[in-house]
């Protein structure tokens, strides 16, 4: 579906020429949630422009859906942009129009007669949420509602790629769940392929099957989001990862076991896919002789899979706290000693 092949960006400034995008190799296969992830200035959001022929690479191919958009123009160009749609972090709808107006407007550009724009805004406006609200203006809306808007108006040509730039970062987390639920349900309904960008991995880990990491202009790591999640290569993606497995709570509960408790080791686990449910703790315990404190846990989804970490603290003869993280890692629970108290 898509595919970039040694895609460079360069822009000549004031201070020199910078490079946005360097060397960057993907494919995002037909019909999956693709993110980008990345912090400020990582070159995601450029790398998107590239997808929808708004920016042309410096060097590389960019082909989307059979058209290398980095090298047509003109009428050809803009009919290729008709099958790839964009929402935008702060929503970029039309004020002065209605929420069906919104959605109406690439249906005009289009040529479409009215009866025609009105049975695609109502199937639309249904889709997303929006029934009741069809004489609203943006004014008149929430934010997940606005963005509920722009993921319509988007869907209104029928398009089979779908790039959304940072589309949930103005909105609370609630609403960026539901939103995230909206664009799985679209996904689902409509075959649809989705490229995502954000700085946040709970939006990955939600709805993504496979993600790219980007920092300094380079893609530093990219595979199926559960392996990402299992065994972070680069020190960008460990933060990303970080972000949900080391809270606050789960720090604070390490510190409390060790001033607690003096002996021990402290070990991390880390369950993926089926290991999730093997009954590991009570093994250690029953047959190794093992005291085994549980110290924080929690279960994560992703779209392959369920992933688990949990701290737990071995008291017992050092062989056996030996023994028991062989016997996890024999088991597919991947361990990490994190302290020796």
């Amino acid at each position: 579906m898509i595919q970039l092949e040694n895609v460079m960006k360069k822009y000549k400034t004031a201070n020199g020429e910078l490079t946005a995008v360097k060397n960057v190799n993907l494919s995002v296969e037909n019909g999956e949630i693709f993110g980008i992830i990345g912090y400020s200035g990582a070159g995601k959001s450029t790398l998107i422009r590239l997808l929808n022929g708004l920016e042309q690479p410096t060097t590389g191919k960019v082909v989307v859906n059979g058209q290398e958009v980095s090298s047509i123009k003109g009428s050809a160009l803009r009919n290729a942009r008709q099958k790839i749609s964009m929402i935008f972090q702060h929503f970029n709808l039309l004020w002065s129009r209605t929420v069906e107006e919104n959605i109406a407007f690439p249906l005009e550009i289009a040529g479409l007669s009215k009866a025609e724009r009105q049975k695609k805004v109502l199937e639309l406006i249904e889709l997303v949420g929006l029934k009741g609200r069809e004489k609203a203006y943006p004014s008149q809306l929430s934010g997940g509602q606005k963005q509920r808007v722009g993921i319509a108006r988007a869907l209104a040509n029928n398009p089979e790629v779908l790039l959304c730039d940072e589309a949930t970062s103005a909105l609370d987390p609630e609403t960026t769940d539901s939103i995230l639920d909206l664009l799985v349900d679209i996904n689902e309904k409509l075959g649809l392929t989705i490229v995502l960008i954000t700085h946040e991995m709970h939006v990955i880990r939600k709805i993504c099957h496979r993600v790219a990491v980007m920092e300094a202009g380079q893609v530093v790591e990219n595979g199926d989001v559960l392996e990402v999640f299992q065994s972070p290569q680069a020190d960008v993606t460990k933060r990303f990862v970080s972000q949900i497995t080391d809270t606050n709570e789960r720090k604070e509960s390490i510190e409390q076991i060790i001033e607690n408790y003096p002996s021990g080791t402290l070990v991390k686990l880390m369950f993926v896919g089926s290991s999730t449910g093997q009954p590991v703790i009570s093994h250690l315990s029953r047959e190794l002789n093992l005291d085994v404190n549980i110290v924080h846990g929690n279960i994560s989804q992703t779209k392959s899979g369920p992933y688990g970490t949990l701290i737990i603290q071995l008291d017992g003869n050092n062989d056996n706290v030996q023994k028991a993280v062989a016997y996890m890692n024999e088991h597919g629970v991947k361990t990490e000693v994190i302290e020796n108290a």
